[in-house]
């Protein structure tokens, strides 16, 4: 939605789509999930990833530098500073655009690589499923600007991989948050627990995340809702 992103983000952004390398549609995700807690991620990324740190499953690193703004760091050789430009609500869901900026070092290019990437997110509800708990719909549009110097690697050589990684990452980050929203129904105060454990969130933050689960286990509680897992891809 250019016309929608406010100056400079708007410049910025379209330079990206003008001269992208790659581009990726990807499946769409339903997940069962929380709405509140669905929000909750996508407005505070850096409260999941602390999760996973806090849990030992990743070795991503998202470090808030001020408002909408991250570091990252994946741990294999991808660092950069990711940015939210825009947000809106849609309805019941939303839609937000990230703009990303960094470079990978690492065994997968004999050359160092720099660009730069958008991320269109795009979530909203979904058909309840059958015992009638929540589910979201989740979807990404990616476009990634190799700078001149890795064009050939990454057009020739490193497409696939990267099609294929971003797909089942994707999948994996709902899968976690569907476990995360079975886990906030069936045992909120253990959920409450965790977000008091993580280093890099801020209090407010980790009191809200566990507001969110409690209200999810009284609503499971007063629906007569189960806590199962539930993710699909199309």
């Amino acid at each position: 939605p250019l016309d929608r992103i406010a100056e400079p983000h708007r410049r910025t952004v379209a330079a990206c789509l003008r001269s992208a390398t790659l581009y990726r549609r990807l499946p769409v995700e339903t997940v069962v999930c929380d709405a509140e807690l669905l929000d909750f991620a996508l407005e505070k990324p850096e409260a999941i990833v602390d999760i996973w740190q806090v849990l030992g499953i990743s070795h991503l690193a998202l470090d808030p530098v001020g408002p909408g703004q991250w570091r990252l760091s994946d741990g294999y050789g991808t660092v950069g500073v990711l940015r939210l430009v825009h947000a809106e609500r849609q309805g019941r869901g939303g839609l937000l655009v990230f703009h990303g900026k960094g470079a990978y070092t690492g065994p997968l290019s004999p050359k160092n690589l720099t660009g730069s990437c958008v991320l269109l997110v795009r979530h909203a509800p979904a058909m309840p499923a059958v015992d009638g708990r929540e589910r979201q719909t989740i979807q990404i549009d990616s476009f990634l600007d190799v700078d001149g110097v890795g064009l050939e690697i990454v057009t020739r050589t490193l497409q696939p991989l990267i099609v294929r990684s971003a797909a089942a990452n994707l999948h994996e980050i709902c899968l976690f948050m569907s476990t995360l929203s079975a886990s906030a129904r069936s045992n909120p105060e253990g959920v409450a627990m965790l977000a008091g454990r993580l280093p890099q969130t801020l209090p407010a933050d980790r009191q809200a995340l566990a507001m969110i689960a409690r209200r999810a286990a009284r609503n499971a509680a007063g629906n007569g809702q189960p806590a199962a897992v539930d993710v699909a891809a199309r």
